[in-house]
């Protein structure tokens, strides 16, 4: 085994209470490899350790971690509350107390104090979110990083609160819009049960009266009644570990392609999250441009955070064609990725150096798209609905009345 991967293996949570330079105590967790390290770690933050403690989690502390999280809502609240403070000319440590008295929920306040608490400790803005990666990602930090050297942390927080917001905007337009198929799908789904449950078995009750073979789709359906009566936890059993297979699978360096390059082709939702991707890669590209950011790791932040593996190599391609110092739009036409408006906004931003401008432009563009689509997203679903409903009540159908017609003819008059 690899010695990082050794190292990473062995890292343990350590509990400490210590005192900084204003004698001021301090508790919290902090990550290490051994008690010894955590001191060197805190010693090193500008701490005089009184005491350390591995804090043994067990497995249901980690599974409460998992609903411990903060919504795209909070973190734009608390960029755009963080951008009125500092615009005001208000201390930057001052003002993430604040907002850690100011938060209701109780994790992302415990997030804020640990941030001010390593700011106190001689740690920079942008290293003390770093060390929060699962709520402020890389690109939150980047920019964060570029304006804690250009003194524009006024400028970077607005934009940062811009992008969060144009997010939770079309996050919420796409929730809006799926609303609808999501209740009428769920709906169908818990009538097909009560009908297998309750009303299947009535019928097959009359039909074993008589000696008659039944239809193939009514032998179907009482075959799956009983069996969900008499083996309904095998259901509940295959169930999850059906989808627990597959989420393990998707995870899979194997799977995941699979599954990312599905999502860009599957009908009607692959058309949308392409747009969203494009949008987000235009944009995101374009404000850490302006905001000073080099372009490599431009490229790296916005692969890493594309959300799909397909782009992330794509983009990764790209890098390697500007590392060699060739530009970005051949790599892009070549990738069949990126739609040609896309490329040829980059070449005319590459020939005329005015990338970001003409980013924001496509961006703009694309989040035109992007609402119309979402805005029709529940006709284009309509007829898929149909066709399932139509099929589900087929069956339903000819499973009851098949036997019907059968009987009918069997007691009719010779």
């Amino acid at each position: 085994m690899p010695l990082h991967l050794i190292i990473i293996l062995r890292m343990a949570n350590f509990k400490y209470k210590a005192r900084d330079k204003f004698s001021k105590l301090a508790i919290g967790t902090i990550v290490a490899e051994t008690s010894d390290f955590a001191a060197k770690e805190l010693a090193d933050m500008g701490y005089i350790p009184i005491s350390i403690i591995e804090a043994r989690d067990l497995g249901v502390g980690k599974i409460l971690k998992r609903f411990k999280r903060v919504g795209l809502q909070e973190l734009d609240v608390f960029t755009r509350q963080l951008y009125s403070m500092q615009k005001a000319g208000l201390p930057l440590l001052s003002n993430l107390e604040t907002l850690a008295q100011q938060t209701k929920n109780r994790y992302f306040k415990s997030v804020i104090e640990k941030i001010a608490l390593n700011i106190k400790g001689g740690l920079s803005f942008s290293d003390s979110l770093k060390e929060q990666s699962q709520i402020f990602n890389g690109i939150y930090v980047a920019m964060i990083k570029v304006a804690e050297t250009s003194g524009n942390i006024v400028g970077v927080l607005e934009r940062l609160s811009g992008l969060l917001e144009q997010e939770i905007d079309t996050s919420s337009r796409i929730n809006a819009a799926t609303r609808y198929p999501m209740l009428a799908f769920s709906a169908l789904c818990v009538a097909f049960l009560i009908v297998i449950t309750f009303v299947i078995p009535r019928f097959a009750v009359i039909y074993s009266q008589f000696n008659t073979l039944l239809p193939l789709p009514t032998r179907i359906l009482i075959a799956l009644s009983i069996s969900i009566k008499k083996f309904w936890y095998l259901f509940i059993l295959l169930t999850g570990a059906g989808i627990f297979g597959l989420r393990s699978f998707i995870n899979s360096k194997i799977g995941r392609p699979i599954f990312d390059n599905l999502k860009l082709k599957i009908p009607v939702l692959g058309p949308l999250i392409t747009l969203l991707i494009m949008s987000r890669f235009a944009r995101v590209t374009a404000i850490l441009m302006e905001s000073g950011v080099s372009i490599l790791e431009v490229l790296d932040l916005t692969a890493n955070t594309s959300g799909n593996i397909i782009v992330a190599r794509a983009i990764g391609h790209i890098k390697e064609n500007v590392n060699q110092g060739k530009g970005m739009s051949e790599p892009m036409k070549v990738s069949n990725l990126f739609p040609i408006v896309v490329v040829q906004m980059v070449s005319t931003g590459e020939q005329t150096g005015r990338m970001g401008e003409l980013l924001i432009n496509v961006a703009d563009y694309y989040d035109r798209e992007t609402a119309y689509m979402i805005r029709n997203l529940t006709t284009y679903i309509e007829p898929i609905l149909i066709f399932v409903l139509g099929i589900m009540v087929l069956i339903m159908a000819l499973a009851i009345f098949l036997p019907m017609w059968n009987l009918i003819k069997l007691f009719r008059p010779g």
